[in-house]
């Protein structure tokens, strides 16, 4: 079943944020420390003042609005996705997942660049992931990015599209490797610019990993050590730490936004990249839809599913990668051919983990001249 959708918030939870931000009960921090303990608390400060008395979520609806949305009722479960049709004289199907901290909002400035190339386009299905957005919050175990890659086939078998391509990063990069994985006769190229982070490629008896694989197990170890507590309170507590960011807005914002500023390239300006209005759409879509703990729960859940490949265990179909300059950690290309049919890799000059947001343009231009390649 196939609905159109329109995004509409009551005011009354608008009118409820606002209140919950004015009335927020702030902590201490060290003079001048900056980000270095975590969200800088003079930034934050800034952000809620505008986020209380200027930031219009109206706006942002209209952005969403002004594209064809949908709810696809799959298998019982209810997947919220953009759908935009291509111009170009050629045009390709093509899936895109976000990941976390992030939304479908990701994909906006991508929509142009990928649709009105008049030489090739592409037909553009953006969903929101499962707990996330205005997709179904699943309260029941096992919503892992493999139970995803099975949805996202019937929902573009259900749009009429029997072979198409699949881009991702963050969780999205599994999505998508999932879905290449377990089917490759439906999958006509896979786009990555980010490595699952659970990846573990199969080594042969007898073989030993290169010098730059080694070093990259201690750099993806030290980095986790550095950045990662976030990442083990998801994978192994999540509903304790929601009962604070579910609660408080500006809890939840400096959750959010303290990733936006440590993985983005934003030479240490958080607003050379976003845009306070683009920081706050992100972070008032998972107010309104409630979703900050079953976004985070995947984190659990896929730690039970870790992508970790056997002797057979290989993503035949070809495989694009954009290496942005600031992504870490990144495993060596070594590392990564181990397990992908790698066809194309672009080393990018400038970028971090949001890609779409920060380079939409490199982005776009690495997706059209790789598909224009393998198709």
């Amino acid at each position: 079943m196939l609905q159109s959708f329109t995004v509409n918030i009551p005011q009354t939870v608008l009118d409820d944020l606002k209140t919950r931000i004015r009335n927020t009960r702030w902590p201490d921090a060290i003079d001048g420390s900056g980000w270095t303990y975590g969200a800088s608390l003079n930034y934050m400060k800034e952000l809620a003042v505008y986020w209380s008395e200027k930031f219009d979520w109206c706006k942002t609806e209209h952005a969403i609005n002004s594209y064809p949305n949908f709810i696809a009722e799959i298998d019982g479960y209810k997947i919220h996705f953009l759908h935009i049709k291509g111009k170009g004289k050629k045009t390709f199907p093509l899936i895109i997942t976000h990941g976390w901290p992030g939304s479908f909002l990701e994909m906006m400035k991508l929509i142009p660049l990928l649709t009105e190339n008049k030489d090739f386009s592409f037909d553009l299905v953006i969903p929101s992931m499962m707990g996330y957005g205005f997709s179904q919050k699943i309260t029941t175990p096992g919503n892992h990015v493999v139970f995803m890659a099975d949805l996202w086939l019937k929902l573009m078998r259900q749009l009429g599209y029997d072979k198409f391509g699949a881009q991702g990063g963050d969780f999205g990069a599994g999505v998508s490797t999932a879905l290449a994985m377990r089917y490759p006769n439906h999958v006509a190229g896979l786009h990555l610019n980010y490595i699952p982070g659970n990846y573990y490629p199969y080594l042969p008896e007898g073989e030993q990993w290169t010098p730059e694989e080694t070093q990259f197990d201690k750099d993806d170890e030290d980095w986790y050590l550095r950045e990662g507590a976030y990442s083990h309170q998801h994978k192994t507590k999540p509903l304790t730490l929601a009962y604070g960011l579910h609660d408080s807005p500006i809890g939840m914002a400096a959750w959010i936004v303290e990733k936006l500023y440590g993985w983005a390239d934003c030479k240490s300006n958080i607003e050379n990249v976003f845009t306070k209005d683009e920081l706050l759409s992100h972070v008032t879509l998972y107010w309104v839809t409630e979703t900050l703990h079953s976004s985070i729960r995947l984190y659990y859940e896929n730690s039970k599913a870790p992508m970790r490949f056997g002797k057979n265990d290989f993503i035949h179909v070809p495989v694009g990668i954009a290496r942005f300059l600031l992504e870490e950690p990144f495993p060596p290309r070594k590392f990564i051919e181990r397990g992908f049919n790698i066809q194309r890799w672009t080393d990018m000059p400038a970028g971090g983990h949001f890609a779409a947001i920060e380079q939409p343009q490199l982005l776009a231009n690495d997706l059209i001249a790789f598909f224009k390649q393998v198709l």
